[in-house]
């Protein structure tokens, strides 16, 4: 059974739609009884209109949504906006709030299933149902709904989403694509089977297993969970071969279904978000580089400072790595970078994820619009970033209750205060210590500017806050004459925040050169700027 919650900016009465105009407070169930949509009120909320005429045009607008979908219109028939389908979404998280707040954007109508009644996503979506995303029935009716159905969490119910495929329910991405990354151990024979670097792995289930992996890994150690496991949540870490009965028991013991890898070195953590429309083609976000604190991503900087074969290798593995999976939408790659320069691949989430986050203000496209574009079908946005750089910084809970609240308010007060600085709450309404409350993104016109308006925003001081930046371009003059026509360069680089030296003398600046050019010393300085005249001589 499902309770459904339709606030007031969910309903509109019309004469096209017949949708009553619900008391904010009205919440009602929605369950199947003789293949008939029923309307049944919890006693504590009732309805001062008369009920029955209420119910009974609520009831027959949700029979006719039922079969309304554009699935089922009329070929011929001019679609209003962008896209009539419903999208309905397992999971009302802070995934799905943003979901939803990208598809406002579009007027798209955005349906969520989530077992809280107020989710982060539930004020915003479209209109927004109580129940278990992992539970069969609730999947079930709430897909009558949607005429297309994703998920914004990967732990939903994958049999029944594999059945209601086969009676027609179209769901992107596929279900066989969600079995196989709701088991990591599975995930990774499926990628190791297609040629996707991946640490070595293999199944434990028994003492026997236990010992096998111990000799052949040896120690450190890691050990995890096979299913349900997130943020850090499910991984246990064997120092040695005396720990490993506890990281095993940590874990639930056997039973709960684990697996080991050996333990990888790695010097940088990184992601790529990858966008895959219907038709099969792909695109890829710029490579990022995620930080974690206790296991939990805590700071994304986009684009990553890695070389160039880097980024090549880490995205060409992502492409890889979504083009082996079946269906539609928005997939994150987590990757290592390990300390011999191997990039292997983690783990994928089928859906948006935290490493995407700044693609809201640092992209053309968010991955939330890009997502919702490809499971509807919709053509693929551009990838690219349209600021230079970005740092999403996310909100964990500090300390619990009222003063975590206290602690996160100061801070986005203070990053409010910051240019280039956005702010996003999750409104949850309970504080957790570690939990993710929300996030601010910083976007800037160099890596550095903003890294130093993180350090601003954390009442931090930056390592390099005390010194001045090193010159990465010079401004050459022969004398003074040639200030009027040089003044402008200056004035572009400080825009961009680009240090910069100017030299004003002819003979240092005709010394400088030459030793440059005969190789006597090796300058930190990328681009020289010089009048037409001494670009002419030095090209000689």
């Amino acid at each position: 059974m499902l309770l459904c919650s339709a606030p007031p900016c969910s309903f509109t009465l019309s004469s096209n739609r017949g949708l009553p105009n619900l008391d904010a407070l009205s919440r009602f169930y929605f369950g199947a009884e003789n293949s008939t949509l029923g309307l049944v009120q919890r006693h504590k909320y009732r309805m001062a209109s008369p009920s029955r005429i209420r119910s009974l045009k609520l009831e027959a607008t949700l029979q006719s949504d039922n079969h309304g979908s554009s699935s089922h219109r009329n070929e011929d028939s001019t679609i209003h906006g962008v896209s009539e389908t419903i999208v309905g979404v397992l999971g009302g998280g802070q995934l799905g709030r943003m979901l939803c707040e990208a598809a406002s954007l579009m007027a798209i109508k955005v349906m969520t299933l989530d077992p809280l009644e107020y989710s982060p996503a539930s004020s915003l979506s479209y209109q927004h149902f109580v129940g278990r995303f992992d539970d069969g029935d609730a999947v079930r009716e709430f897909s009558k709904k949607c005429g297309v159905l994703t998920i914004e969490i990967e732990h939903v119910d994958a049999i029944t989403l594999e059945k209601l495929e086969e009676q027609g329910v179209d769901c992107q991405p596929k279900p066989s694509t969600i079995r196989i990354i709701q088991d990591k151990y599975i995930q990774k024979v499926h990628f190791s089977q297609h040629g996707i670097p991946v640490p070595d792995f293999l199944k434990m289930d028994n003492p026997e297993s236990a010992e096998e992996a111990a000799n052949l890994f040896g120690f450190p150690m890691m050990v995890k969970s096979r299913r349900q496991a997130y943020d850090g949540r499910g991984n246990a870490i064997a120092h040695c071969k005396e720990e490993l009965p506890s990281a095993i028991a940590a874990l639930g013991g056997y039973e709960r279904g684990l697996y080991v890898e050996r333990w990888t070195s790695f010097t940088k953590e990184l992601a790529v978000i990858v966008a895959r429309g219907r038709d099969g083609s792909v695109l890829c976000y710029p490579v990022v580089e995620t930080i974690h604190k206790d296991s939990i991503c805590h700071i994304v900087e986009a684009p990553a400072d890695v070389p160039e074969k880097i980024r090549k290798s880490s995205v060409d593995i992502a492409c890889r790595a979504v083009s082996s999976l079946e269906g539609a939408g928005v997939f994150a790659v987590e990757l290592f970078l390990t300390n011999d320069g191997q990039v292997l691949l983690n783990e994928v989430a089928p859906r948006p994820h935290n490493s995407g986050h700044h693609t809201i203000e640092s992209c053309y496209t968010s991955q939330y619009e890009q997502h919702l574009r490809a499971v509807i079908g919709l053509p693929l946005g551009e990838t690219s970033m349209k600021t230079p750089a970005a740092i999403m910084y996310n909100i964990l809970g500090e300390e619990e209750g009222e003063q975590g609240f206290y602690l996160a308010h100061q801070l986005m007060k203070k990053a409010l205060s910051i240019s280039g600085a956005t702010v996003h709450w999750y409104d949850k309404p309970e504080m957790r210590k570690l939990r993710k409350m929300g996030h601010i993104t910083l976007v800037g016109p160099s890596r550095s500017s903003v890294k130093k308006n993180l350090d601003l925003m954390l009442n931090r001081k930056s390592a390099k806050s005390n010194t001045p930046d090193t010159p990465q371009v010079a401004i050459i003059m022969g004398s003074d004459s040639d200030l009027p026509t040089m003044k402008d360069a200056g004035e572009i680089l400080n825009t961009f925040h680009v240090p910069f030296e100017l030299i004003e003398r002819l003979k240092e600046c005709i010394l400088l050169l030459c030793l440059q050019k005969k190789g006597a010393f090796k300058s930190s300085l990328l681009v020289q700027v010089a009048p037409l005249i001494y670009q002419a001589w030095w090209l000689h």
